[in-house]
């Protein structure tokens, strides 16, 4: 309930969000949407018309590609959380600027710790960039990287499929390997929970008493 209770005041926050010029243009912020305990959290990059229309994250034709994709990785859209980097249309749907990025990043870090997702997509390079600065999405994408603990994937935005065709076959290669890397993520929290069990049952142990005559 804390988890969820965090979720809806950043939610609140966001909608009353003056920090940048971005809430002069917007009719809808976009904090993004779906469960607390989602295992897998998409972060995309700015709402676009459709968004912005109506509040909700990846509704437009790009949002129907990322539907096409968390379905070849046999994920449903409602068991997943997707937000962008932005809350607020970008004009013209143009990259955010980095004072809008750094506007809302205490945001969606919020949001990432609240529902500790065992794996993060970044999708485009404004995402990708949160976690891996000056990196070339055409050289790290579809690839896992433990970032603090956390399984970070970066992937090409949903768009760059529909504006180049060639590019498709390539992110929904990708998109199949995050089954996989759930697994991976999950294998290793249990590890890491199992050597913590240990570690507090060696602590709690008496020590060994040792006289000498």
């Amino acid at each position: 309930m804390i988890a969820e209770n965090t979720l809806d005041e950043i939610r609140v926050e966001i909608a009353q969000c003056q920090r940048c010029p971005l809430a002069a243009g917007r009719k809808n912020t976009v904090p993004g949407e779906g469960p607390i305990d989602a295992e897998i959290m998409f972060i995309g990059e700015g709402p676009g018309y459709y968004e912005n229309e109506q509040g909700l994250p990846f509704v437009g034709q790009a949002g129907k590609f990322l539907d096409e994709l968390l379905a070849s990785a046999n994920l449903k859209r409602e068991a997943v959380f997707i937000t962008n980097v932005v809350k607020c249309r970008p004009p013209g749907n143009r990259d955010p600027m980095p004072e809008e990025l750094e506007a809302c990043a205490s945001y969606l870090d919020r949001q990432i710790s609240a529902i500790n997702p065992k794996v993060i997509v970044t999708l485009g390079r404004h995402s990708m960039g949160k976690y891996f600065t000056n990196a070339k999405i055409s050289l790290i994408h579809g690839k896992a990287t433990w970032v603090k603990g956390r399984l970070i994937v970066a992937m090409y935005h949903p768009a760059a499929g529909l504006h180049q065709p060639n590019l498709k076959p390539t992110i929904m290669a990708d998109f199949r390997k995050l089954p996989d890397m759930i697994l991976q993520a999950k294998k290793s929290e249990e590890i890491q929970k199992t050597a913590q069990q240990n570690d507090e049952e060696t602590q709690h142990e008496d020590p060994t008493q040792l006289s000498f005559f």
